[in-house]
């Protein structure tokens, strides 16, 4: 497909749009919107000049099919990027279809996901031959191999007799790490090769930000280009690409990574035609290495900076002794490399895993910031950049093509600067469409008085609970309460049951709790349970969409700063004020805006939505930068008093809901 003329394009837009247009007579919901069209003639126009775009489009705008509709009229190649895997497949199975068939174009989509999503046929028939560690994921892999023999695509997702997160899934996957390229046996029928030859065919590409960054790291070392050459890109989601890009252009080394070679190697020679007792022995030493890394730091806190995991006894010594058992099994794996593509792989990823820790072991850059992950089981080093924006600008610059990055939360009142310097986009052309929901109608904004001045203070998250108690008698629940850390919701919902307790059923609706089920399955009982009050941490800040009158009020404890003692924050805030900079304002609080938008988001979904929306935070009314953030949200009518909370819930002739 070409590129579509201007003047000619512009007016199949319009009548796209058009209150008889063809979207307006096949999608059943639609509504014409001069935000949405506004939005879509400027998506055409960067399209056009292959220009940059930062769009920011307000909840209700539409800004799926303002993107769609041009990228599919326009002909050329598009990617579109997603958030999440979640949001990738309600794009292509659901948006981009209902929109292709209401413009009766013939262009082709193709859906593409990262290699870990689809089932690995070598690793596969390798865990077969080798065995699994239990009976039950025994036979979780004979109903992957029978999946395999049949399906189409290859895509775990697809396969609901197994858990996506069952164990059993690393034996049959691949990962960067672990995967053999073009030198697996299986690459003629392999699903991530099908996966990509469907999108190098296919006019719209969805994806999703994991995998575009993977390409441009693969791309960047020079292995191979995972994404087609296209026309346009487009970020959905895009206010979580700076986080994302600082993620995928660093480095890291992980001990469960190790304990994956160790094992690889043991399986792969065994596969070749006998075991080496020497390899077997150096291998089962680098996994009691990487195991005894992770004992080092027992229950230590999730996110340690480099120099505090200095000052735990034993961590030097500990990676010092798996930088020494990385490189005395790299070199019988060398040699034995001949053997097989697999025993190939295992030295080549060695020699990576070693230089790495080698690495990490050298003195810190300037320019990055080295810390450690701990998880449950494992630990992660990390080396991340303390800006993406010159890595980021770089792959644009070496693309000529158009670049949309759209979301409902990219700009902190009307100042697109922090979203611009975060990715290195100076030039980007910036535009806003509010949310065209009549929000002084349909919203009221509660600012609670009397909750204790500082919301770092031990009794603060009672206040909070006991401040809402009120409010929720008064909406029936239908509540969502939001909190920026999992210690406040833990005690959240223990003072909610203390209150069901002593009141004694005044308190008639029943309690979700982030942790006690999937974020789906949780979200498909409060919607039927229609009273129900959800307690939720970060996962339910964004990409949750709960329409009518399940959804009514929202409780948001205090401002989303982010930990200042956060590894990566506490270098970024230090470089910052290093060059004289302000970190409070570049940093910290656009950032706490942007992610508090976002979770005053959940409220008002639709035009017949109804709702409070109650910040707890007093600096909201104490600090003058309270001012501006009230001004970053939509415009809702603002009161401190609970009389005029509680008539918005009886007389709904203020809205219907």
């Amino acid at each position: 497909m070409g590129q579509g003329g201007g003047a000619e394009l512009k007016t199949a837009l319009e009548h796209a749009f058009a209150a008889d247009g063809p979207l307006a007579k096949a999608v059943g919901a639609f509504k014409l919107r001069p935000q949405q069209v506004e939005m879509a003639q400027a998506i055409h126009d960067a399209m056009a000049r292959t220009g940059v775009l930062v769009a920011e489009a307000g909840t209700g705008t539409g800004k799926t099919f303002a993107y769609l509709v041009p990228a599919l009229l326009a002909g050329g190649k598009v990617i579109v990027s997603t958030g999440t895997k979640t949001l990738q497949d309600q794009l292509f199975d659901r948006d981009l279809p209902a929109v292709r068939a209401a413009l009766a174009t013939g262009a082709s989509a193709a859906l593409l996901k990262g290699r870990a999503n689809y089932v690995c046929l070598y690793r596969l028939r390798r865990a077969a031959e080798a065995g699994v560690p239990s009976p039950e994921e025994a036979k979780q892999l004979r109903r992957i191999e029978r999946f395999a023999a049949v399906s189409a695509t290859g895509d775990r997702a697809d396969l609901a007799d197994v858990p996506e997160d069952a164990p059993v899934w690393i034996h049959a996957t691949s990962t960067r790490d672990n995967c053999l390229g073009q030198t697996c046996p299986d690459y003629g029928d392999c699903f991530v090769m099908r996966a990509r030859r469907n999108a190098l065919a296919a006019d719209v590409v969805v994806i999703n930000h994991h995998l575009f960054f993977a390409d441009v790291v693969l791309r960047d070392e020079g292995i191979s280009e995972l994404l087609p050459a296209c026309n346009t890109v487009v970020f959905d989601e895009a206010h979580q690409l700076p986080e994302t890009a600082r993620l995928f252009f660093g480095e890291s080394v992980s001990s469960a990574q190790l304990v994956d070679l160790a094992r690889d190697a043991r399986a792969e020679l065994r596969s070749a035609g006998g075991a080496s007792p020497e390899v077997e022995r150096l291998a089962n030493r680098l996994d009691k290495a990487a195991r005894d890394l992770r004992l080092v730091f027992g229950d230590a806190t999730p996110r340690l900076a480099w120099k505090q995991a200095l000052h735990i006894p034993g961590f030097s010594d500990a990676l010092q002794v798996v930088q020494r058992e990385l490189k005395t099994l790299r070199s019988p794996l060398e040699a034995q490399a001949e053997r097989s593509e697999g025993l190939d792989s295992c030295a080549r990823r060695a020699g990576a895993a070693l230089a790495t820790v080698v690495r990490m072991r050298e003195t810190e850059p300037a320019d990055e910031v080295r810390w450690v992950e701990v998880f449950a089981h494992a630990v992660r080093l990390h080396a991340t950049p303390l800006s993406s924006a010159e890595l980021f600008s770089r792959q644009m610059d070496d693309h000529p093509r158009a670049w949309i990055f759209t979301s409902a939360t990219l700009a902190v009142g009307e100042d697109f600067g922090h979203f611009t310097r975060e990715l290195g986009l100076p030039q980007a052309a910036a535009r806003r469409w509010a949310s065209p929901f009549d929000f002084a109608r349909q919203a009221l904004l509660y600012l609670p008085k009397g909750l204790p001045g500082d919301p770092n203070e031990a009794a603060y998250t009672d206040a909070v609970v006991d401040a809402a108690l009120p409010v929720l008698e008064a909406s029936g629940g239908r509540a969502f309460l939001l909190f920026t850390t999992l210690r406040a919701l833990r005690r959240a919902e223990q003072r909610l049951r203390e209150a069901q307790g002593r009141l004694r059923g005044a308190l008639p609706y029943p309690l979700l709790v982030q942790g006690s089920g999937s974020r789906s399955e949780l979200l498909a009982r409060f919607r039927a349970l229609g009273n129900a009050v959800l307690l939720g941490s970060q996962s339910f800040w964004e990409g949750v969409d709960v329409r009518g009158d399940a959804l009514s009020l929202v409780v948001i404890d205090k401002l989303p700063f982010a930990p200042p003692d956060d590894p990566v924050l506490a270098a970024r805030i230090e470089a910052i004020r290093a060059r004289g900079g302000n970190p409070f304002t570049e940093l910290q609080l656009p950032q706490a805006v942007l992610s508090l938008k976002q979770g005053a988001g959940r409220l008002i979904r639709d035009e017949a939505d109804r709702g409070v929306l109650m910040l707890c935070d007093p600096r909201l009314a104490s600090k003058a930068y309270g001012r501006q953030i009230l001004r970053s949200l939509p415009p809702m009518k603002l009161t401190r008093d609970l009389a005029e909370v509680k008539a918005f819930f009886v007389h709904p002739q203020c809205g219907s809901g």
